[in-house]
């Protein structure tokens, strides 16, 4: 058995979908928007500041070897020394501040970054040592510019001026370090900027995907409740023909399934209200035949009888016989029928009693053999040991075992054949079958519908109640009465009654 699954459950699963695709999207937007803003805010108070740093060292160095180039040529070299003296003294503060920046601007998670600072800090205290190994040449140049030889300042000044060009140098690269990084980071920002609206525009299409695919799903699992809705309106306007169901494995396919029971039950309903009214029709007529045809019948046999007597002793009388023998059979077979009309309209409720059914069986089939004799019919009982226990009305049963044997001994003439009545427990253990299985030629399925049904014969001079009574007694006691084929061929009455 399918494992029954809720629809609201089904549609919550349909909704969660598309909440999980729309999350994907808003957790890929939200951690594209917080790299974004975390290399920004990187470039703004890291790269930035440590660019600055650099640059002002590099000013200061550039300053010194400006104010070098020249300072054979002042007018007054004091004032360039003061200068430069200055810019030396203020040269160790622009490394310091480069340092402070280099290793605070790092963060923790940042192993490129922190690389960077490392080579920054390594770079400036290596610069920094290099210059600060000027300070002897720079004395010679200042005494040789104030004592007058300017060969010996002009041979120094060369020297000072590749020295801090080197350092210069030493800076720029630093410089470019850093520019290179910054470019790095934006030309990577770049990438992952197009990248991410790239899979921002697929995870929308997939959320736009899943939300169709999810409405196509919804629309699928709730098509079956269209058809409930359909197949009401069609009950509503009498259609009570049986359909097959549509099984689904929640709410909608049980309620389906049901209201399908519930029409199925309403068309048994309507076809046992149509036999009642027609055994209720039945009755009022039979009451009206007992009132205004029984006793006229009965007046008619007797002087028919009084009539046969009188002309016993008139041999010239045969052919008066004959006829009258004759009227006298169709009088009797009237007589039978308004009798069997009697018993349906009189039947009363059964009077169950704890009987002994096989018992009744076999006294049913000594009844009845000499006319399944006369219609050269053998008849075979099979009594199954042990049986329950059931509860009926003797005389209601021998009357629909009766109609049964006699419908299958007509049901093969001329030619005969056999007859079995099998009496057995029920499978499920909750009563007692009853099989009448003959040998005849068996009847059409459209025919078996309706063999239960009052009024409904294929006899001559039938009258079609035999087995509507039959059907009536059975289900008075609480049983159920059904007709199939038998193999190879035949027919096979079904009676089952509950037990006690």
């Amino acid at each position: 058995m399918a494992k029954r699954r809720s629809v609201a459950a089904r549609v919550l699963a349909s909704y969660v979908a598309v909440l999980l695709a729309f999350a994907l999207t808003a957790v890929w937007s939200v951690a594209s928007e917080r790299r974004a803003a975390h290399e920004a805010e990187l470039l703004r108070s890291g790269y930035v500041p440590l660019k600055f740093s650099v640059d002002r060292a590099l000013d200061a160095q550039n300053l010194v070897s400006a104010e070098l180039n020249h300072i054979t040529e002042a007018r007054n070299p004091s004032d360039a020394r003061s200068w430069i003296e200055t810019e030396r003294r203020v040269r160790p503060k622009t490394f310091a501040e480069m340092r402070a920046v280099a290793h605070g601007f790092a963060p923790a998670d940042d192993a490129r970054a922190r690389s960077l600072s490392s080579e920054l800090v390594q770079g400036a205290n290596e610069i920094e040592r290099y210059l600060q190994a000027d300070g002897e040449r720079f004395a010679r140049l200042f005494e040789a510019l104030g004592g007058g030889d300017s060969d010996t300042a002009e041979r120094t000044q060369n020297e000072l001026v590749s020295y801090e060009v080197e350092g210069a140098r030493r800076i720029r690269d630093l410089r470019d370090k850093v520019d290179r990084e910054m470019d790095d980071l934006v030309s990577a920002a770049r990438v992952r900027e197009r990248w991410s609206i790239g899979v921002l525009a697929a995870l929308s299409l997939l959320t736009l995907l899943v939300g169709i695919g999810v409405s196509l799903y919804a629309r699928r699992v709730l098509r079956p409740l269209a058809a409930v809705t359909d197949r009401a309106k069609a009950v509503a306007r009498g259609d009570l023909a049986p359909r097959k169901v549509v099984a689904t494995p929640d709410e909608i396919g049980e309620l389906a399934a049901t209201f399908e029971g519930m029409v199925a039950a309403i068309a048994r309903a309507n076809t046992d209200l149509v036999q009642a009214e027609r055994l209720a029709a039945i009755g009022k007529m039979a009451a009206h035949v007992t009132h205004e045809i029984r006793n006229p019948l009965s007046s008619m046999g007797l002087n028919v009888e009084l009539l046969e007597e009188e002309l016993a002793s008139i041999p010239q009388m045969a052919e008066a016989h004959q006829l009258l023998r004759a009227i006298k059979r169709e009088i009797e077979r009237l007589a039978e029928l308004y009798e069997e009309y009697l018993r349906v309209a009189r039947r009363p409720a059964p009077h169950l009693a704890r009987e002994n059914l096989p018992d009744l069986i076999r006294e049913v089939v000594e009844f009845i053999r000499p006319e399944l004799s006369k219609a050269s019919v053998a008849c075979e009982v099979e009594i199954a040991d042990p049986l329950p226990s059931v509860m009926f009305d003797e005389g209601q049963i021998r009357q629909a075992l009766l109609n049964l044997v006699r419908n299958a001994r007509e049901a093969m003439q001329p030619m005969g054949g056999k007859l079995w009545l099998r009496v057995q427990a029920s499978r499920a253990g909750d009563g007692i079958d009853v099989v009448v299985d003959d040998d005849g030629d068996g009847i059409d399925e459209e025919v078996r519908e309706k063999v239960f049904d009052p009024f409904f014969t294929t006899k001559e001079r039938g009258t079609g109640l035999g087995l509507a009574v039959t059907r009536q007694i059975v289900e008075a006691h609480g049983g159920t009465i059904a007709c199939e084929p038998r193999e190879p061929r035949g027919t096979r009455f079904f009676i089952h009654l509950p037990q006690a």
